[in-house]
């Protein structure tokens, strides 16, 4: 065979290469052709998405890693005029059960939960068969057991944060803090009347969140989470408050009585050092409660309130000059005004006493003779001062549900002499024990009208105060000479008269007793039911100074029992044992005469 020549080799190789090129190109093409139907069909969904449905793709977008929120900002604390804390936000958290998430079996979650939800782990199973997703399984869990929980790493359950309000104190000043409901408004106390003041002011803000619907804390808003430090300070003492609720349930369980409350007031500006009822609720469970314990009966009850308003009266006869000091008037035991029989309430035993002077008559809490003072005042010129002292009106405190007093119709109390002959030993109208507390501090004070308040304002943490309510000026009543003549006859009810329980060495204390028939709300009084009182005045040294407070306590108890249930029986020793720790933590020094 012939050798094949370099030609031939080369023309073979042409050939075959025109013959691959053939075929080759054509794939390419279709290659191509293929690259460019996906590019176009590329081209055409990223206009589909980013032009044709790109608004609404951005707000979803928008949504799942953006939310609106507002500032977190927790409820202002409330303190006591000692920085003791009151009410107070805390962390608190939820937790849920998606068992259809679960990558471990239900009895192993179950038992990983046991212990710290203090649950059975049977239970735990129990709630898990409930449904596929979101099963409450426990509620109001602290910041720490929320931490144990989440170190598990368990798939399938959720955490829920949210703000708890806290009263480390219980129930000792519920009546006064009140509670908030799970709206977190406030519902009683200065909770509900501070409202405003409690819930700071928060601005909405666009929160970033990732895929797991965390939020990305890199990404907060500027001072998102940044809160002042005011709290809401109260002028109550927790120390005091706690004496007078000892004090005060002791006695309600004494005499078996129905509720009572104790209340203790700086007579110079109104502040209310102490304000206890019961029985009360606990701020944390308010729900647990009878729905009559949420009020503050104390300022939203009225009751007649018998001899413990005689000293008023005696005040409004020697500022119109109607009597004097030594006026002596006679009792005969009983009197018949206008048809009506009134009578004393030792008539039975004592009779009548014949010549009292004014001091003699609230010493033995006279009501004939208390008749004889009012008569000599006319009965139009006697209501425009009950009008005057604050009746029909309220006292103006800052805590919700207050009611007004009430006083009888101007015509009937004027045509009616047996009116004026009730009033004048503090029956036939009826008032809250809180407005009989403000009307009391006018003869301590001097005799000016003060408006009771329990809160001092907002301060920071280093008591500098960024507000305090308005509180009106006091507004003159009494001269300062009828008030300090009735404050000596007061102190004689302690030393010689009814009052002498309350007596505390080295001290000069003024006082009154009060038992009075208890109102029916049909008309006409209960048969055996009455209410009990006492009003102290600490100290009741004359001529202190302007800059000198002083204090006056009052206790109220409702429907005690027992024969010996009376206001020198049953409330008088708690107004004393109230004076004794106000003494101590007011550093009020030993009277300079006796």
């Amino acid at each position: 065979m012939a050798p094949i020549s370099l030609g031939d080799r080369i023309r073979q190789f042409s050939l075959k290469s025109l013959l691959v090129t053939e075929p080759s190109n054509t794939r390419l093409i279709w290659v191509w052709g293929i690259l460019l139907v996906g590019i176009l069909g590329i081209m055409g969904n990223l206009y589909k998405l980013q032009v044709q449905q790109g608004p609404v793709l951005q707000q979803k977008a928008r949504e799942q890693q953006q939310f609106k929120a507002r500032t977190y900002a927790p409820r202002r604390p409330i303190v006591d005029r000692n920085g003791q804390i009151l009410a107070i936000d805390r962390p608190a958290y939820t937790l849920y059960a998606h068992p259809i998430l679960f990558k471990e079996r239900p009895e192993a979650i179950a038992q990983a939960l046991s212990q710290p939800l203090n649950k059975p782990p049977a239970e735990l199973l129990k709630q898990f068969r409930r449904r596929e997703s979101g099963i409450q399984l426990a509620y109001d869990l602290s910041e720490e057991v929320a931490r144990r929980i989440g170190g598990l790493h368990l798939d399938g359950l959720e955490l829920t944060p949210y703000q708890q309000r806290l009263y480390p104190q219980n129930n000792l000043l519920a009546e006064v803090v009140g509670y908030i409901n799970l709206d977190r408004q406030g519902q009683g106390g200065v909770e509900a009347s501070y409202q405003t003041f409690l819930e700071r002011s928060t601005q909405e803000a666009w929160v970033n969140r990732a895929g797991n619907g965390l939020i990305l804390p890199d990404r907060l808003p500027e001072n998102f989470l940044e809160t002042d430090e005011q709290q809401l300070q109260l002028t109550l003492d927790s120390r005091l408050q706690r004496v007078a609720r000892s004090a005060l349930k002791q006695q309600l369980e004494t005499y078996r009585a129905k509720r009572g409350t104790v209340m203790v007031m700086n007579a110079n500006n109104g502040e209310i050092l102490s304000l206890v009822t019961e029985p009360t609720f606990d701020s944390n469970v308010y729900y647990k409660s009878e729905l009559e314990l949420l009020k503050n009966w104390a300022v939203s009850d009225l009751y007649e309130p018998g001899s413990t308003f005689k000293p008023l009266n005696i005040a409004i006869a020697l500022e119109l000059g109607a009597i004097r000091p030594n006026s002596v008037f006679n009792d005969e035991g009983q009197i018949v005004v206008d048809g009506w029989p009134i009578q004393n309430h030792d008539f039975s035993t004592n009779g009548g006493r014949g010549a009292l002077s004014i001091t003699d008559i609230l010493k033995y809490s006279s009501n004939v003779g208390m008749v004889h003072i009012m008569r000599q005042i006319p009965s139009e010129t006697y209501y425009t001062w009950l009008e005057k002292l604050g009746l029909g009106t309220k006292s103006g405190i800052d805590l919700p549900g207050e009611a007004a007093s009430q006083l009888k119709e101007r015509s009937q109390f004027i045509y009616s002499p047996v009116e004026s002959a009730t009033s004048s030993f503090g029956q036939g109208f009826s008032l809250t024990p809180l407005q009989l507390l403000q009307m009391q501090a006018m003869l301590a004070n001097g005799g000016f009208r003060v408006t009771p308040h329990v809160v001092k304002g907002l301060v920071d943490p280093q008591g500098q105060q960024h507000f305090s309510p308005p509180i009106p000026p006091p507004e003159p009543v009494f001269s300062p000479q009828t008030t300090q003549t009735v404050l000596g006859m007061m102190e004689k009810v302690v030393t010689d008269g009814t009052g002498q329980v309350a007596q505390i060495p080295h001290y000069r204390i003024g006082g009154k007793t009060g038992t009075a028939q208890k109102a029916h709300p049909q008309g006409g009084y209960y048969e055996r039911a009455r209410i009990t009182s006492f009003v102290g005045i600490v100290p009741s040294d004359p001529f202190l100074s302007q800059n000198t407070p002083r204090y006056v306590v009052l206790a109220v108890i409702d429907e005690p029992q027992g024969e010996d249930a009376f206001g020198s029986t049953v409330a008088a020793p708690i107004v004393k044992s109230v004076m004794e720790a106000l003494i101590t933590l007011e550093h009020i020094p030993p009277s300079t005469s006796q």
